[in-house]
């Protein structure tokens, strides 16, 4: 198979941004009932079941009470940044999810299709540089709204940022080590050639970066920035309308690109675990599978049915994780600001910065060994679970490992009160006076 002319690629390039963006668009509209129906589903409740078959309309008579409500402005806020602000928040969740690949390569008459919109060599710098784009909006809506408990949201979203986005950064270290490359696509192939999942050999790089995106996305237990119990709704306190609606939309597109990183960083992207059939990626211009006991390149064959395949692969992992935000959501509560900040700074910060280098030593002493392949693999796993059970038993402090099986400790003794010595006798509201008794 070869590549596309330069007209094939410009027309498969236009259906793929306007298919990717316009599902996507669709998919953040049904993630709203998804999690509404989830959370009915903990509280045991039904969810939304009134609009449609199943309340499967709901989205749709959301979207409609949106355009239909009344704008508001706050007569002291700043009209130029206060309009401009949601749409800061939107771009930049909208289109980080332009360099995610998301099935095999699709073969057509033209030649081979990479399912991706954009497979540029930036890769994952390009999400960062973007997803990291989206607090300026946060911080210039609270800002411009003129008002203390929306600046008191941006404040915080904008701290939250800082600290996470360090932690998220050094748990992507590890990944670029072992891959060589920062190009997501490439970081597929290499999980495809080593034979498993870097959620194995990188499995506390993996924790951190959970962690770091409910950070990055202010998702429970993280969600500082509008904590509805201190803030009204934070940051987008004085917004309403459609206004309020797209930075809804940023927050869980948001969540969708995590979701989808999540799955290809640590879960082989659209590869199908335990089978070699979907293994493609290009080498001099030529599209392989492996390479033979010899060296020699072997040539792949794609097809419709394994693009197909490999598609809904990558949705499973996607939806997954989508799936364990929503559980979390309704499950833990919100932390301190001074519990966030201690976890970002004092916990995460360095212990990621010793796991890079411990991770980086091993890879180079297989590296001069001459270790490969799935022993690499298996080596690197021992070494990351060991580093993982420290974090954990650390991280715990005895609370919840040990503390479920531990015999409570003895109440302490109570010292004797003399009769009549100081006590004093409060009788209810209306009760007759202790000298009719």
């Amino acid at each position: 198979m070869h590549e596309l002319s330069p007209m094939a690629f410009a027309i498969s390039s236009s259906i793929k941004v306007f298919l990717v963006f316009s599902v996507s668009l669709a998919v953040v509209a049904f993630m709203t009932l998804t999690e509404r129906k989830v959370a009915g589903f903990i509280q045991d409740r039904l969810g939304p079941n009134r609009v449609g078959p199943f309340g499967l309309l709901q989205p749709v008579a959301d979207g409609i009470k949106n355009f239909l409500k009344e704008e508001t402005m706050p007569a002291t806020a700043n009209r130029p940044f206060f309009i401009m602000a949601p749409m800061l928040a939107i771009i930049p969740a909208v289109v980080t999810f332009a360099v995610i690949p998301f099935a095999a390569p699709l073969p057509t008459p033209w030649g081979v299709v990479g399912m991706v919109v954009a497979d540029i060599p930036i890769g994952i710098l390009y999400v960062l540089a973007l997803s990291s784009l989206g607090v300026y909006g946060l911080f210039l809506a609270g800002w411009a709204s003129n008002n203390k408990y929306a600046l008191l949201g941006g404040v915080r979203s904008s701290s939250q940022m800082v600290s996470y986005e360090v932690a998220l950064g050094l748990s992507l270290i590890p990944v670029f080590m072992l891959a060589g490359n920062v190009t997501l696509t490439e970081i597929v192939w290499q999980q495809q050639l080593l034979g498993m999942w870097y959620l194995f050999p990188l499995s506390l790089a993996f924790i951190f970066f959970v962690i770091s995106a409910f950070a990055e996305t202010n998702r429970l237990p993280f969600d500082l920035p509008e904590a509805e119990s201190e803030l009204v709704t934070g940051y987008h306190t004085e917004y309403s309308a459609m206004k309020f609606s797209m930075f809804m939309i940023a927050e869980f597109s948001h969540i969708l690109t995590a979701s989808a990183l999540m799955a290809t960083l640590f879960l082989g992207g659209w590869s199908i675990p335990f089978w070699s059939g979907d293994h493609m990626f290009w080498y001099q211009g030529m599209l392989i599978s492996g390479f033979g006991a010899d060296g020699a390149p072997v040539a792949a064959a794609p097809a419709l049915w394994i693009t197909l395949l490999t598609l809904l692969s990558f949705i499973v992992k996607t939806l997954f994780f989508i799936l364990v935000f929503m559980w979390v959501r309704w499950t833990l509560p919100r932390f301190r600001y001074d519990q966030v900040m201690h976890l970002g700074w004092k916990v995460m910060l360095p212990i990621a910065l010793a796991y890079v280098m411990i991770i980086a030593a091993t890879i180079l002493v297989l590296d001069q060994v001459g270790i490969e392949g799935f022993l690499f693999g298996a080596v690197l796993t021992l070494v990351s679970l060991l580093c993982t059970g420290i974090f954990v038993f650390a991280v715990d402090r005895d609370r919840i490992i040990s503390g479920s099986t531990r015999e409570p400790a003895p109440p302490a003794p109570r010292s004797p009160v003399p009769s009549g010595a100081g006590v004093r006798r409060v009788l209810p509201a209306g009760s007759p006076a202790s000298g009719d008794l």
